[in-house]
């Protein structure tokens, strides 16, 4: 079964400077979540939450999802203080008493939560793939965008784990 684990698209991560391709990302987003709840599996929105006064303090407009998600009532929240999504979290009992073997990732921000939770993913021993066209990240100060996605795709895909790590766009899921 396969689960969709969407990383941290919430308002207060994602106002302020350019993201990479923004709104195509959340639109594929959209797609493969409802791709992945037809054929019987599970979506997972991962929402950081921050300490009282931060943007993404619980319950605040920072952190609530983007609203241009589709969420459905069918689909779970997990919350998390760090960049993986499986360190201090129910996702990875969540998704054994669901089953799931592959997991499916993709969100906010390529180079930190999304990249802790893949690494995860792979040592817990899943099979990941990573909606290659469904994770954004900004300009940092010393590499664009398409880089740091290019460069991650790399490293995902060079993982020493139990099972290669997929990339593929959100057309071949």
């Amino acid at each position: 079964m396969d689960a969709f684990l969407v990383v941290d698209m919430q308002e207060g991560l994602l106002r302020g400077g350019p993201k990479h391709d923004l709104a195509g990302v959340v639109e594929r987003i959209n797609v493969v979540a409802n791709r992945v709840r037809q054929g019987g599996g599970a979506v997972f929105f991962v929402q950081h939450a921050g300490p009282a006064g931060d943007d993404f303090e619980p319950q605040t407009p920072g952190w609530r999802l983007l609203s241009s998600l589709a969420v459905v009532a069918s689909d779970r929240i997990v919350s998390k203080t760090l960049n993986d999504a499986f360190c201090g979290t129910s996702l990875h009992v969540d998704l054994a008493a669901l089953g799931a073997t592959r997991v499916v990732i993709a969100g906010w921000a390529t180079d930190l939560c999304v990249d802790a939770t893949v690494r995860s993913a792979a040592a817990l021993g899943y099979e990941v793939a990573v909606a290659g066209d469904c994770h954004t990240v900004s300009d940092s100060p010393h590499l664009p965008a398409e880089r740091i996605i290019e460069h991650h795709h790399w490293v995902w895909t060079n993982l020493l784990a139990r099972r290669p790590v997929i990339i593929a766009r959100a057309a071949e899921l």
